[in-house]
């Protein structure tokens, strides 16, 4: 038999020397467009259910949002295990679904069952929502924001509004997570004895910056064959708009909410910090859709914080190194490669010296 194929290729030269060709160039087309990644996918289809609750404690967010969440999803089809992590104010619960299952279907089936919960949820509780579609390998680039001359709360503002949402925009990102800095908020310092004197309370305050903060439409009105659109701005722009919000009337005179407190720009309570190279920073974490090609994506991410790097505040600076996954795959590729080198040369030897 293989007396016969060495003859038949011998006979054969030019077709011998064709098909080997052929075959090397499909290897090289099939090793440069094969993905690789620096594990499989060890995660079973999981879809994240997050709660919001503020102000609660663990024991009544787990009564009161954990358990009715937890009850509605199991059973659902296909549905193998629920989890949860309840904690101040807010409840992760984590649906996992038979290996091979649809990550979409999932979803619409975890969607049909939250839709039940509408009249278990307590009064002032907002809907629970799915967590976008990610894996446990799904992080694979963290960068950092810094600056020598702007506060933790501009880096935070900038990376909210700018990098996040530049980021998010790339194909194949599922979730940008900022982490650190002070998160904007306005904040409306009441005080007491004013309180008290004007027969004013906290509640009153509450309930006019809620009605106060929006804008109305009236519709419209023709006039001289023109038609004009009447739309009421009312939405909060400055410190100024709140101060001069209408709280109650007394003996006829308005309560304006600067009447009974201060309105100031100031951080968010928050629980935890962030930091970047031992320093102040933000550090933004990102994480990529199933199925993406995590050396592609790198690619394209590195280009987006480099334009992104031009366009920020002067001062500023991103770092784009923190973390890196595709560190791993190239450095496992090199290692393939000097392997399949290093066993080359000594095949060759080894037939030389026969």
């Amino acid at each position: 038999m293989v007396d016969r194929v060495i003859e038949f290729s011998l006979r054969n030269r030019l077709l011998v020397l064709a098909l080997a060709a052929g075959l090397c160039a499909w290897g090289v087309y099939e090793t440069i467009n094969t993905p690789v990644d620096v594990f499989p996918d060890l995660t079973a289809p999981t879809v994240t259910v997050i709660a919001d609750a503020h102000g609660m404690a663990p024991l009544e967010v787990e009564a009161l949002l954990t358990f009715p969440i937890e009850t509605a999803l199991n059973g659902a089809p296909g549905v193998r295990r629920v989890r949860s992590n309840t904690s101040v104010g807010v409840t992760v619960v984590s649906v996992d679904f038979e290996w091979g299952t649809d990550i979409f279907r999932a979803r619409q089936v975890v969607a049909e069952r939250l839709q039940l919960l509408s009249d278990r949820l307590p009064a002032g509780v907002e809907p629970p929502v799915m967590g976008p579609v990610t894996s446990i390998m799904g992080d694979i680039l963290f960068c950092g924001l810094t600056s020598d001359r702007h506060s933790p709360m501009d880096l935070r503002t900038v990376a909210d509004w700018t990098v996040a949402r530049r980021l998010l925009a790339v194909p194949g990102v599922a979730q940008v997570v900022p982490i650190g800095g002070d998160v904007r908020q306005f904040q409306v310092l009441l005080r007491p004895r004013r309180l008290d004197a004007l027969k004013v309370t906290a509640d009153d305050v509450a309930h006019a910056l809620e009605r106060a903060n929006e804008n109305t439409s009236a519709g419209f009105l023709i006039e001289a064959g023109q038609e004009h659109l009447i739309h009421g701005l009312g939405r909060v722009q400055s410190t100024d708009d709140i101060a001069r919000t209408l709280v109650v009337m007394r003996g006829g005179l308005p309560v304006l909410v600067r009447d009974v407190g201060e309105v100031v720009i100031g951080p968010a309570l928050k629980r935890g910090d962030g930091g970047v190279n031992g320093g102040a920073g933000v550090t933004l974490g990102i994480r990529k859709q199933p199925g993406a090609n995590t050396l592609a994506l790198t690619r394209r991410l590195e280009r987006v914080i480099a334009g992104l790097q031009r366009s920020l505040p002067a001062g500023m600076k991103l770092h784009d190194h923190l973390f890196r996954q595709a560190d791993f795959i190239e450095v496992a590729i090199d290692n393939v490669a000097m392997a399949l080198r290093d066993g080359s040369i000594l095949v060759v030897l080894i037939v030389l010296g026969f």
